[in-house]
């Protein structure tokens, strides 16, 4: 399977994804890249934004994740993400919803911790929604 890297995808939650693809594209800090079999290795964090997974040549998941690490060897690409979840599971209108909860949430926090945690959570829905905007 060397035409292969071995890619698996994991959150707090479950195991998401665990195949043999062509290439994925990953969202690190310091920008997206790219993993094919055969890959230098290294270790990077990762930011909130889409990661595409390609078999056939072309993009066959794209997954949101916020935040996590990734690490890459020349056979193997793992994310560990804070928050992962396929970018078809993402319904506009619930997450409109939670960021107008969460905003009232952060309007009534009088603790500096869990106002943290609500904004928090608040740029996760954001980031989601800007995430829709880019694929109309």
């Amino acid at each position: 399977m060397a035409d292969k890297v071995e890619f698996e995808l994991v959150s707090p939650e479950k195991l998401l994804l665990s195949e043999a693809v062509d290439m994925v594209v990953v969202p690190g800090t310091e920008g997206n890249f790219g993993v094919l079999p055969g890959h230098a290795p290294f270790i990077s964090t990762v930011r909130m934004d889409v990661i595409d997974v390609y078999n056939d040549g072309k993009v066959s998941e794209r997954i949101f994740v916020a935040g996590g690490f990734a690490e890459v060897t020349p056979q193997r690409c793992t994310v560990l993400a804070e928050v992962a979840m396929p970018l078809a599971d993402i319904d506009r209108a619930e997450v409109e919803a939670e960021i107008r909860g969460l905003e009232e949430d952060l309007q009534a926090s009088s603790e500096a911790d869990l106002g943290v945690l609500i904004q928090s959570r608040l740029d996760v829905a954001r980031a989601k929604l800007d995430v829709l905007a880019q694929q109309v």
